[in-house]
Order: C-alpha cells, then structure tokens, then sequence
C-alpha cells in the first residue's frame, strides 16, 4: 500500500482525491438531489413525483417580484462595487497617498462585520421615527420624515448603501492587489511616450485590470442574487411592504421552509442556479473569455 501511494502515477489522483471528495459531496450531489427534489412533492414521512407541476406553480407574482427585486439589488451593486473600490484602489495604491494603510484597514473592517449585526444597524438608522439618524439628518437640513424601508426605491438605496459599507472593503483589496502586480516599467515607458495620468489609466492600468475585474463581476452577481440576510434583517422577518425586500433567497425560504414545499422550493433554487449560470455566461462571453487565442 505503501508503495502504492509513493507511486508517480498514482501520487496526483492522490492529491486531487480531497478536491473531488469535496466538489461530489458538497456541491454535486446537493445539485442532483435538489434537481430530482424539484420534480417532487416532499412531505413529512413520504415523497411523490409530480412531474413539472412544482415548475408551473413558479410562475406567480411573488417570483417576478422576487426576481425583479434580486436582479435590480445585483444590477446597482456592479454599478456602485466595481468603480467605486477600483477608484479608490488606484488612490490607495500611487505613492504620494499618505497614511495608506490605516484607510485600507479602515475599508475593510466593516467586511469583519456580521450582517446580522449591520443590517439590524442600519435598520435603526434608516428607521421611521423622527429621531432616527437619517431622519434627524433630514430634518437638519429642512427635509420631512420618510419612511425609508416602506418604499420601493429607498429601501434598494437602504440596501444598497449597506452593500457598499459592508463589501467596498473586500472589492478594494482584489483590486489593490492586482494593481500591485503591473510592474512599474509600463508607466515608464507610456511615459516616455508622452501620455498622461488619464492615459495611463485608460491605456495601461484598466486592461490589464481585467483579469480581476471579470472575477469581481462574477462574485457580485453570485453575491447579488443570493443576498437575503440582509433583507431578512432590514425587515424584521422574511415580510415586507407588497414584498420590497422579497429576493429570490427570501422566496425559497418562504416556500420551502415557511410553508415546507420543499419540492417547490427545490425548483426555485435550480431555477435561480440556471438564471446565475445564464447571466453569467453572457458577461464572459461579453469580455470575450471563449475566444480562442490567435
């Protein structure tokens, strides 16, 4: 046996056999079962197969809302999570920034935050009463009481904002990192050949940034479309205003665990997965990642 795992032939499927393991048992096989699941309806005690009926009860008001909601939250979060870290990571990362460290600590704590902690925050700050702090700011300036999390639109800029609190910090240091890694003789040169800050920029700093930024995309709109703690959290409960807060997380929570249709939440989840996969094949597609190379 001993020999065996010593042998060069077999060694590798020995390193790879933890990742494998892994992906069959965490990923593969959750994917397969909920797949058969959504074709399912699940009771206590007993299951049956129903065929696609659970996939024609999807379509109800709730999931459009769901839908529309999710994709609205991940659209602002790419607007406002993909500049916003970059810019400043670019501040960050030029040489006559001052007390560069201590601002990206300082970015990069709220990150450490547990959203339960930050969304029950941010719920008393965006709070309704006249003395809540966005309110009490409002009235400073002249402006009148607002109801922030009972309106379709302050409350996507509510979660919006607490995104960027929370995640600003993360996006900066894979950006930070990447910029870290263009050596310094391409300024040089771009330099020598007349451009300027904005050229170099432009020219040099954002095409070789795109590796990261494909990446960073990727996992905002993973993150976006699975956000639901900080909705639950915001609202007290998986209940808002005519479903303002409801995402497609917080609809599969509802169905399959509130309600325990597991069958009909099974096909809410692989729907959600193929609407992520789908999307997601667009903008590598788009960043021209299945190209072949010449």
């Amino acid at each position: 046996m001993k020999t065996l795992l010593y042998d060069r032939r077999v060694a590798p499927y020995v390193f790879v056999l933890p990742f494998v393991l892994s992906f069959l048992i965490f990923f593969a096989y959750p994917v397969v079962s909920t797949i058969i699941m959504s074709f399912q309806e699940v009771l206590p005690g007993q299951t049956r197969f129903i065929g696609f009926e659970n996939y024609k009860n999807l379509w109800s008001d709730s999931f459009f809302t769901a839908l529309l909601n999710s994709s609205r939250y991940t659209f602002w979060t790419i607007v406002v999570l993909i500049p916003l870290p970059l810019l400043l990571a670019v501040f960050l990362n030029s040489k006559r920034m001052i007390w560069s460290s201590f601002f990206r600590s300082t970015l990069f704590i709220p990150s450490l935050t547990s959203v339960v902690v930050a969304g029950t925050i941010f719920r008393l700050v965006f709070g309704q009463l006249d003395e809540a702090v966005m309110n009490s700011l409002r009235h400073a300036v002249g402006l009148p009481t607002v109801n922030w999390l009972a309106s379709s639109s302050l409350s996507m800029f509510v979660l919006i904002v607490l995104a960027s609190w929370r995640f600003v910090g993360v996006n900066l240091i894979y950006f930070l990192s990447a910029l870290q890694n263009i050596p310094s003789e391409l300024y040089e040169a771009a330099e020598i050949d007349g451009a300027n800050t904005l050229n170099k920029f432009f020219r040099v700093t954002l095409p070789l940034l795109k590796p990261v930024t494909i990446y960073v995309i990727t996992i905002s709109i993973y993150g976006g479309y699975s956000m639901f703690t900080e909705s639950f959290m915001l609202w007290s409960g998986n209940r808002s205003p005519n479903d303002i807060g409801l995402t497609m997380i917080g609809l599969l929570y509802r169905e399959g665990i509130e309600k325990n249709n597991l069958g009909l939440g099974s096909a809410i989840g692989i729907m959600l997965l193929l609407i992520t996969m789908v999307i997601n094949v667009i903008q590598l597609k788009s960043f021209g990642l299945f190209k072949k190379e010449e």
